[in-house]
């Protein structure tokens, strides 16, 4: 029996002696439910330009971790377990918890665990009073000293569950489920379960499987007796066909279940439910990757793990929205950046058909940081590879393992050596897929040739360079069976990697850096003025340039999805050049002096915008760019001709025009054999008059894992966007619900985030919406109010 143990936990931040002991009074503790997150939590002690919600100056992990406050912290939680004489044992699982835990029962230490991403259970049996009376967990957590590269969170930000066994079960992370092979309309799938019999002796046990359709329906049953189960644990492989299976993959992500059950002496002792699909994956160098036999160009981005207002809280549907917005905007691949992701995510992943390179370390023995994972790697990785993969391995839409990122020793003899260490770990628990490593040019052992690379992707499955495709011929021609794949690329090179992708089979994909903002590494994406012929221009510090901005930034500013969900300027390029969009638009604003340049970073995109409304620049010549893949595009302003221009391959799909400012309709138009087949346009707009409220869903469940996401917009009398306003709006909510997070997606706008009073950003903010902790059912109210405007209002249903 397997129970969420998310509810009523007790939480003080900061160290306290003695938390650990049954008896002590954690009455005063604030009560909460996980996951959580206390990085993302608004700081006392608010001061302007030093201490801003959940942000300040002074904080050890300064751009890297946003300016967010870690810490050690305790959570305390008492519980009563039901009495059942049929359960004997008794297990806790933290799937995340970040960083550092330490876990007692009952005032007796129960175990360690330092690595902030993989999940970890312990058998809690002997520490745990009998049934009927009251026990006491208690966790410390302690996120200290620089330790991160990005955004990690604090505390328990992922689920726990308890779970409770008789003797002879079913081990945990115990089933898996392998596609053998697809013949015809037949599909043959291995099951592997593992059983544990902690009895005093041998036993004869059954056990039965039940396969259900994606549709719920019975499609096969085994039943397989096998006699004198030995104490420990032992495996059991079951072959099994299916007739006319319902594949897996991205256009039709159908899920199978197979239930497990144990039986001993005619009685039911355990049983689980697995998750799968039916599918087959492929990597060679003449088709590159076949998903079921067909070749798939994987359209890819790398993704931190938090999510956005709601910090690293593994909130489920916002696990799932952010897999639904990927695949909304043409995404169909995710690089897990740099760690495991949480189940939920893989879940949603597998649910919405989105493949996935499952990435477990982003070091080894040799640090990022002085008080990263590089302390504990040589004592843990072999648990922590196993957990991973163990946990990841039913998932359909995890395709790859990546042991590691841009490792500092990877072509060292350690790093060589480390190397097989771990592809052969990952191949003792799972075997269908190839394994990986991000490897990169050698900025950080300078005068380093690339040459030497070849042993380590010799180890490796599939070839993964970061920011390095103008290598892929040579090394082709080097190596003309590697399996070549973007596992890291700028946004202003996507013309050039999907050419090499759509040119040569040997080249399966990329995955831009990133695909959606995360908070962390501020700045790394930017683009800025310099020059210009005023004194302040030349000496003011929003004219500068670098690779990461300080203080107030906050968000990373990369992604081709921006912090609230929302498609940044590169992706309307990427549209193009995917082949998702034929046409699209984009118009630099004007420059804020004259004489002014823009420096854009490797990983930022011009200050462009889907608009054309400027008012106050009339007669100013703004750069507007065309994306088309149509041989040939004419740009027009209210009817008249601005110019004509190539477009398609020859210029990367860009066609730029200078237009002199005015207000009214800007039309892109594309043409083929001088036909007009397309157009784009943008209208002017008129004065804000209301702010306009818009949810994903009308209706959500009674449940803490739900969320509703409701996108404000400043809108005109026609209901149309004003992407200049950035405006104050004041929030509040009433009835069966709480405000969970908001804000917008201005990369540098401390304020703003989970505050009441929210500034839209290019006319718009998001605001999250989450049940209470009571579980009741009603009608969650919000109001969104702004001076001179007409207010919003939404009503959200909670059953």
């Amino acid at each position: 029996m397997e129970q969420l143990f998310d509810d009523g936990w007790k939480f003080h931040k900061g160290d306290i002696k003695g938390a650990e002991k049954s008896s002590f009074k954690d009455l005063k503790w604030r009560t909460i439910d996980l996951p959580h997150d206390w990085s993302i939590e608004a700081l006392p002690n608010q001061k302007p330009d030093e201490v801003v919600g959940p942000f300040d100056k002074s904080s050890i992990g300064t751009t890297a971790t946003a300016y967010t406050i870690g810490g050690t912290s305790w959570y305390r939680k008492t519980f009563t377990l039901d009495s059942n004489a049929n359960y004997t044992n008794t297990i806790i699982n933290f799937d995340g918890v970040y960083m550092n835990s330490e876990v007692w029962i009952n005032g007796k230490k129960v175990g360690v665990h330092p690595y902030g991403y993989s999940a970890f259970h312990y058998d809690i049996t002997k520490f745990l009073k009998p049934a009927g009376e009251k026990n006491v967990i208690a966790v410390k957590v302690r996120n200290e000293g620089k330790n991160s590269r990005w955004y990690s969170g604090s505390g328990i930000y992922r689920h726990v569950h308890l779970i409770r066994t008789q003797p002879i079960h079913i081990a945990h992370n115990g089933v898996y489920v392998t596609t053998e092979n697809i013949i015809d309309d037949m599909a043959v799938i291995k099951v592997a379960s593992t059983l544990d019999n902690q009895s005093k002796m041998s036993a004869n046990v059954k056990l039965s499987m039940t396969i259900c359709s994606p549709t719920d329906e019975v499609v096969q049953t085994v039943e397989t007796p096998i006699k004198n189960v030995a104490k420990g644990s032992s495996e059991f492989v079951q072959t099994i066909t299916i007739a006319r299976p319902a594949l897996w993959s991205l256009e039709t992500p159908n899920l199978y279940k197979i239930k497990v059950t144990v039986w001993v002496n005619g009685k039911e002792t355990d049983n689980v439910t697995t998750t799968f699909g039916i599918r087959t994956i492929e990597f060679n160098a003449q088709e590159g990757f076949l998903l079921n036999g067909v070749s798939v160009l994987l359209k890819g981005g790398c993704l931190h793990h938090d999510n956005g207002f709601l910090g690293s809280a593994t909130i489920d549907r916002a696990e799932e929205r952010k897999v639904e917005l990927l695949k909304a905007y043409g995404y169909n691949a995710v690089r897990t950046a740099h760690n495991p992701p949480s189940q939920q995510f893989l879940d949603a992943c597998d649910r919405v058909g989105i493949v996935v390179i499952d990435e477990l370390f982003d070091m080894w023995q040799r640090k990022k940081n002085p008080h990263d994972y590089h302390l504990y790697f040589d004592e843990w990785w072999p648990s922590d590879l196993a957990s991973i993969v163990m946990r990841d391995r039913n998932h359909p839409s995890v395709i790859i393992w990546s042991i590691g990122n841009e490792i500092n020793e990877r072509v060292a003899p350690s790093g060589h050596a480390l190397r097989k260490l771990l592809v052969a770990e990952v191949k003792k628990f799972d075997t269908s897929r190839p394994v990986s490593e991000g490897i990169c040019t050698f900025w950080d052992h300078p005068n380093t040739d690339w040459a030497v690379t070849a042993e380590a992707f010799a180890a490796l499955d599939v070839a993964c360079y970061n920011y390095n495709w103008r290598q892929y011929n040579a090394d082709h021609a080097a190596f003309p069976e590697r399996v070549m794949l973007s596992t890291e690329t700028y946004p202003n090179e996507a013309y050039d990697n999907w050419n090499q992708i759509a040119n040569n089979p040997w080249v399966v994909g990329e995955f831009v850096w990133t695909g959606m903002d995360h908070l962390g590494e501020n700045g790394v994406g930017n683009a800025s003025w310099i020059g210009g012929t005023s004194k302040q221009g030349k000496g003011n510090a929003q004219f500068g340039g670098g690779m990461l901005r300080t203080w107030p930034w906050f968000v990373n500013n990369s992604g081709d999805i921006d912090l609230c969900g929302f498609k940044k300027p590169q992706m309307y390029y990427k549209d193009v050049v995917w082949g998702d969009s034929k046409l699209e638009m984009a118009v630099h604003e004007p420059a804020p002096e004259e004489g002014a340049r823009e420096r854009v970073s490797y990983w930022g995109w011009p200050q462009e915008h889907q608009s054309w409304s400027w008012n106050g620049h009339e007669g100013k010549v703004l750069d507007v760019r065309v994306f088309s893949s149509y041989p040939v595009v004419r740009l027009e302003l209210n009817g008249k001709v601005i110019g004509e221009q190539v477009a398609g391959h020859s210029v990367k799909h860009i066609a730029t025009f200078k237009v002199p400012y005015e207000a009214g309709v800007l039309r892109a138009v594309a043409l083929e054999n001088g036909i007009v087949v397309a157009s784009k346009e943008f209208k002017t707009v008129g004065k804000p008059t209301k702010v306009k409220l818009t949810v994903d869903r009308a209706q959500i469940r009674n449940d803490r894992n739900d969320l509703a996401y409701v996108t404000v917009e400043v809108v005109d009398c026609q209901g149309n966007l004003i992407p200049s306003a950035n405006i104050p709006i004041k929030l509040s909510v009433s009835g069966a619900g709480e405000i969970a997070g908001s804000g917008n997606s201005c990369p540098n706008d401390q304020e703003s985030f989970n505050s009441p009073i929210c500034k839209s950003y290019c006319g718009k903010a998001l605001i999250i919406l989450r049940p209470l902790m009571n579980k009741s059912t009603g009608t969650i109210t919000l109001m969104a109010e702004a001076e001179g405007l007409t207010a919003g209002k939404l009503e959200v249903t909670v059953k």
